[in-house]
């Protein structure tokens, strides 16, 4: 199945051509969308309304984030997207293997993050099966194992409060960006928002529904691949109609590679991270 001109698949993970569907959608699109995956959509929608009761109240104060960059991140102090003038709409929390996690708030995150990160490393073995032998001899090492060791990958738990009429102009809830990692996950949400930007310019909605998974290629993957996986440009743009009333929620899986990875001749993945933050926060990785 296919949506819009970009082409994007919908990848059945029960299919038996799903490995190749993936790649396929991967190398000329940069995103796909899973169906019929393993992370149950129960528990997406368990950390989605737990957390929105959390972001509504104060105790996430307690939890501001620290130069590892785990922790809450308020509004205030939200990402300008690189290129960008004005911040994201939006508030956000990090949460890494060790790091802050809030006691207000059951276990459901972490176990998303465990299950986000077991299939984005199967993910990752079919891209290294599916990418042609001249692009896998340029890697360092095959993609799948990159993540070996890794304390880097991230969930973020992001809100994105319903619109007041008082927000900065061209402020939006994610401007146009692309991913600093290899891999991110990101389960469906019950609002819509997420769009990609075809080679053309024009920008297509995704079909991030409720039980889907979407998939996209990051920057470091790209670099990786000397392009042959792009890291497509995407955003969430700002509800109209009843949806700016409503909040939106957001759990996307960042799959970052163990520090001293070699992502290219000029860069290690501990390079390109902190190069990436400086530009986004101005401030330094720990």
């Amino acid at each position: 199945m296919y949506f819009g001109p970009m082409d994007v698949l919908v990848v059945d993970m029960e299919s038996p051509t799903a490995p190749q569907d993936f790649v396929t959608s991967l190398r000329t699109t940069g995103f796909a969308v899973l169906v019929n995956h393993p992370v149950p959509t129960e528990l997406v929608e368990h950390v989605h309304h737990e957390w929105h009761g959390f972001f509504q109240g104060d105790a996430k104060m307690a939890y501001q984030f620290t130069p590892r960059q785990d922790g809450y991140y308020p509004p205030f102090i939200a990402e300008t997207a690189k290129g960008a003038t004005v911040r994201d709409l939006k508030e956000f929390f990090h949460i890494y293997d060790g790091g802050q996690y809030p006691t207000e708030v059951s276990d459901s995150a972490r176990q998303l993050r465990h299950l986000g990160a077991e299939l984005a490393t199967m993910l990752l073995g079919w891209v290294d099966e599916g990418t042609p032998d001249e692009v896998c001899a340029q890697l360092s090492m095959p993609l799948s194992q990159m993540l070996d060791g890794s304390t880097r990958t991230m969930l973020r738990v992001l809100h994105y409060p319903p619109l007041t009429g008082n927000e900065a102009p061209n402020a939006v809830r994610a401007a146009a960006h692309e991913d600093i990692n290899l891999l991110t996950v990101l389960p469906g949400s019950h609002e819509p928002g997420l769009q990609v930007l075809d080679t053309g310019g024009h920008w297509h909605d995704v079909p991030a529904d409720p039980g889907t998974l979407v998939i996209n290629a990051g920057d470091m993957l790209s670099l990786a691949t000397t392009g042959y996986y792009p890291s497509t440009t995407h955003r969430v743009v700002n509800p109209t109609g009843d949806g700016r009333f409503r909040s939106r929620m957001s759990t996307p899986l960042f799959l970052h590679p163990a520090d001293h990875v070699v992502l290219s001749p000029e860069w290690t993945a501990l390079a390109f991270l902190e190069e990436r933050i400086r530009i986004l926060r101005g401030v330094d990785v720990k």
